[in-house]
Formats: structure tokens, C-alpha cells, sequence
């Protein structure tokens, strides 16, 4: 079973080498982070915090956008691109079952995920650490950003795999996946704000705002990081509501998100036809 799975992921990872989406991931997130790690840590002393908690709360916003767009884009053809290329029929005629498969794709760009994430967190931090000695203490809650942003990327990277078998076209998969992304990253939030403004205090703000946004993979990895760092009243909008949602709730939920996208995706995978 070990050797099945890591032999799909194995071919994965080719894949995602030859088309440059080790490269892509890497840079992505190493760019982003080094420019935030520059002009994030601003407000250190009117928070009270060190340098690098707040670059972390910084770095917060940046993966809800960024960690599940990467995801996306590697699962969004890992059932519909096997299916348009016919190679599909061909992987299952082998003595390999179907969960396998996806815990073999799932490997894969989960490592990839992790090289990304590490070299994006870690060039952050190496910079903030080199401008101030002192943002050492802030390590805590980059290693916690570390592996949730891990946690997160997996939920998403299970969500393509569902959108990629139910879609089973490669352009059909794109186009759901980016909607998803849009839906659940952007526009989820700005409809959970507007009802907050429209509620004016009442019953949605205080019972189904917070239910609300523990229901949002991307919110409760938010909420959870920026309740538990330093700097959380560095947060605006939808992650000022850190406070409101007990610790163990967002954890619970960053935690279990993954295991219900790749659920949804192995009950999708079983369902298509080679």
C-alpha cells in the first residue's frame, strides 16, 4: 500500500516539476512574503509586539488568499486532466485503489505546499530576525502559522481534487475552482460584513456571524492565528471578529476541514467513470 502510494506520488511530483509548479509556489510565496516581512512590521511599537508577530499577522492575511489559489491550482486537474489525456483507464487496470491514488497526488502536492510555505515563511523571517535580534520570540507563532497554513492548503487541495471529478474536464475544473476560490476567499467575507452593517448588533451578529465564519476553512485558519499571535489587533474587517470565537473552536476547525474535503473528494473520485 506505502509502496503504491508513494509511487503515485512520485509521478506527481514529475509532473509538477515539468510544469513548473514547484517553481511557481516557491516564488509565489517567497515574494509575497519578503515584501510583507518589509512593510508589515510598521506598527510593531504601538502594538507592543515584536517585529515578527506582526510580520506573522501580516503573513496571516496573505496565506487565506494565496496558500488556497496554490492549491487549487495544482488539484484542478489531478481527476480531469488523468481523464482528458485517457491515461486514467490505464492507472486503474493497475492493482492500485482509487484512494490510493489520491493519497499519492495528495503527498505530493502537499510536499510541495510545505517547500513553498517553508521557503516563504522562512525568508520572512530570516529578514525580520536580521533587522531585529529581538524578533526571535515571535517564532512560536510562525510555526504555528507554518503547519496551519499546511492544514489549510491540504483542505483546498482536497476541494480541487472534488471539483476535479466532478467537473472531469480540465477547463470545466478551472473555472469551478477559481469561482470557489473567489466565493469562498473574497466574497464570503464581504457578504459576512455587509450583514454584520445590516444587523446593526442583532441576533445574526451575535449567534450565526461566528458559526459563519467557523464554516469557512479560510476564516477559521484566520481567526485561529490571529487569536492565539501577538499582534491580533493588528487585524481589520472580518479577522477583528480574532476575539469573539474561542481559540479551541477555530482549531477544531482548521483541523477537521481537511479530513471533510478529502472525504467529498474520495466520494467524488469513486463516482467517476474511467
Amino acid at each position: 500500500m506505502i509502496a503504491r502510494i508513494f509511487a503515485t506520488a512520485s509521478s506527481e511530483l514529475h509532473i509538477a516539476r515539468r510544469n513548473r509548479w514547484v517553481l511557481i509556489a516557491v516564488l509565489l510565496m517567497v515574494v509575497f512574503s519578503v515584501v510583507l516581512s518589509a512593510a508589515g512590521s510598521a506598527p510593531t511599537g504601538a502594538l507592543g509586539a515584536d517585529r515578527l508577530s506582526v510580520v506573522v499577522a501580516s503573513l496571516t492575511s496573505l496565506s487565506v488568499y494565496l496558500v488556497p489559489l496554490v492549491a487549487l491550482l495544482m488539484s484542478f486537474d489531478a481527476v480531469a486532466g488523468e481523464v482528458e489525456r485517457g491515461t486514467l483507464p490505464l492507472l486503474l487496470t493497475y492493482p492500485v485503489a482509487r484512494w490510493e491514488v489520491l493519497a499519492g497526488k495528495l503527498v505530493a502536492h502537499t510536499a510541495i505546499l510545505v517547500v513553498a510555505i517553508a521557503a516563504g515563511y522562512g525568508a520572512a523571517a530570516v529578514l525580520t530576525m536580521f533587522a531585529d535580534s529581538a524578533a526571535t520570540s515571535g517564532l512560536a507563532s510562525l510555526w504555528r502559522l507554518t503547519w496551519t497554513s499546511v492544514l489549510l492548503g491540504a483542505t483546498f487541495l482536497g476541494i480541487g481534487y472534488a471539483l476535479s471529478s466532478l467537473a472531469r474536464r480540465v477547463s470545466g475544473a478551472a473555472g469551478l475552482a477559481i469561482g470557489l476560490w473567489l466565493g469562498l476567499v473574497v466574497l464570503y467575507d464581504l457578504g459576512l460584513l455587509a450583514a454584520v452593517v445590516a444587523d446593526n448588533g442583532g441576533g445574526f451578529t451575535t449567534k450565526v456571524f461566528p458559526l459563519a465564519l467557523l464554516a469557512n476553512p479560510a476564516d477559521a485558519f484566520r481567526l485561529f492565528n490571529l487569536t492565539a499571535s501577538q499582534a491580533a489587533q493588528a487585524a481589520a474587517g472580518v479577522g477583528g471578529a480574532a476575539y469573539a470565537v474561542p481559540l479551541w473552536q477555530s482549531l477544531l476547525s482548521v483541523a477537521v476541514w481537511p479530513l471533510i474535503s478529502l472525504g467529498l473528494a474520495a466520494m467524488a473520485f469513486r463516482r467517476v467513470e474511467p
